[in-house]
């Protein structure tokens, strides 16, 4: 890849697990009212016919990984799990009471923080009191991140028990003096047990995630962590981009100077040489910085056109509503987002005055669904189409422009009512569905507010 497009195309810019993004939700004209109308909506649409997925928050974590840009609560009292137990349960109560009807839950996900600070025992009493409320929709599909230091044999076989069959384990890489930069010290044979574990125990679908660009990383690293991947052969990979973005996270990304850290033509070789390890190894790449064996759920979505985004990442199954349960959690009914409280304080006592304990919001108009649906078929299917008349929206003469330079970089192919991303593309899949983000292009931050593209 040439150095000259790495400098062109590395800006910031967002993720895309929504659209609008955060920073350009429209908080002022949200009321709560509006999320309830919205999700009683929604759920009367699609309960019967799909079921909703949840999305459960858990914050605590025993240290602090300096990699890490997710809402957390350091601590190694694990007192904190009953009453964080309890406010979920009484926070799944409240939306029930609202929902009125039994809800099919078709996805849970268990992300953090560290769902396996939690114990066995507590996690069990949390899944359990979601199906005192609901059941289980047809094909549903529960997972979990595991923390391959904390996951126990009896994390793993409680979890399968309960119907969970997926698992993702953090390994972001092997190496002594990168894991010692990010304080996430975890050797090889720690991942290994709880990998060979839950195989045995029958988990259908093991992850392991991985990040290129960390402090102190070098391509021998890269090589050495997916060589070592490649021996425990899990079904699914993250391979993903360190965001640096201390100016949002404060000290917990200052524990290494920037300098340290791989930029432009350097990091993006930590990346292509790890994907052409991976593809050589029988992985298929799916989405942005997502690869699968054949053989796993991931690919056969994206395979079939099935593929989704949201807040939990990529999901091999759609659902219109997706709840999301405790501190900072995003939930969205496909026409509105709403976000909880990010203080665990504030949170508490929201429930406390028996009120969903919501922040802030948005209210999708016409023109955002018309442009959430081609940024996620950019990011799940690597191409869009606005052939049909109701995904035309009027600056899409003014979109195909831009992406006449992207074209003729050779990033993507445009045709007459459609554009697909090449395989030169996939690595700037950010910038193309940048191209299509009128909220960025209307107004552009004044401050720092997304990580590097690359």
């Amino acid at each position: 890849m040439k150095n000259s497009l790495i400098q062109k195309y590395n800006v910031p810019g967002p993720r895309y697990t929504s659209y609008p993004t955060v920073p350009y939700w429209n908080e002022a004209d949200f009321l709560y009212q509006n999320w309830i109308d919205s999700l009683k909506k929604t759920f009367v649409e699609t309960n019967s016919k799909e079921g909703i997925s949840l999305y459960i928050h858990l914050p605590f974590c025993e240290s602090l990984c300096t990699f890490c840009g997710c809402n957390k609560r350091i601590t190694k009292n694990h007192t904190v799990e009953h009453p964080y137990i309890a406010a979920v349960l009484k926070e799944w109560i409240l939306y029930c009471k609202i929902l009125g009807e039994k809800p099919q839950i078709k996805e849970i996900h268990l992300g953090g923080g560290t769902p396996t600070f939690f114990s066995p025992k507590n996690l069990e009493d949390l899944i359990n009191g979601i199906f005192s409320y609901a059941s289980k929709a047809k094909d549903y599909e529960f997972s979990f991140e595991g923390h391959p230091n904390n996951t126990t044999h009896e994390h793993l076989k409680k979890l399968y028990d309960l119907g969970f069959r997926r698992v993702s384990f953090g390994v972001q890489d092997y190496s002594d003096k990168v894991q010692k930069a990010i304080h996430r010290e975890q050797p090889f044979h720690n991942v290994a047990k709880v990998t060979f574990w839950a195989r045995e125990i029958g988990y259908t679908s093991i992850g392991h995630d991985i990040i290129f660009g960390l402090p102190f990383q070098e391509i021998e690293d890269v090589i050495d962590t997916i060589e070592k991947t490649k021996s425990l052969q899990p079904d699914r990979l993250a391979f993903y981009s360190y965001a640096h973005v201390p100016w949002i996270k404060g000290n917990g990304q200052r524990g290494f100077k920037d300098e340290d850290i791989p930029q432009d033509q350097e990091k993006r070789m930590l990346y292509q040489i790890g994907k052409e390890l991976l593809l050589d190894n029988g992985y298929y790449e799916v989405g942005m910085d997502h690869f699968a064996l054949k053989t796993d759920s991931l690919f056969e979505a994206f395979k079939n056109g099935k593929l989704h985004r949201n807040f939990m990442g990529y999901s091999s199954s759609k659902t219109q509503l997706m709840i999301g349960l405790g501190v900072s959690s995003i939930s969205d009914s496909w026409y509105s987002f709403a976000q909880n409280e990010k203080n665990l304080e504030d949170y508490y006592q929201i429930l406390e005055w028996d009120k969903l304990p919501i922040f802030r919001g948005h209210l999708l108009n016409d023109e955002d669904l018309i442009i959430r649906k081609h940024i996620l078929n950019i990011m799940c299917q690597f191409e869009t189409s606005w052939e049909n008349k109701q995904d035309y929206f009027e600056e899409i003469p003014e979109v195909l422009i831009q992406l006449q330079e992207m074209e003729k970089d050779g990033l993507l192919l445009i045709r007459d009512n459609s554009i697909q991303v090449t395989e030169s593309g996939k690595p700037h899949i950010r910038n193309i569905c940048m191209a299509f983000d009128l909220h960025l292009k209307r107004k552009a931050p004044e401050t720092e507010l997304f990580s590097m593209t690359i």
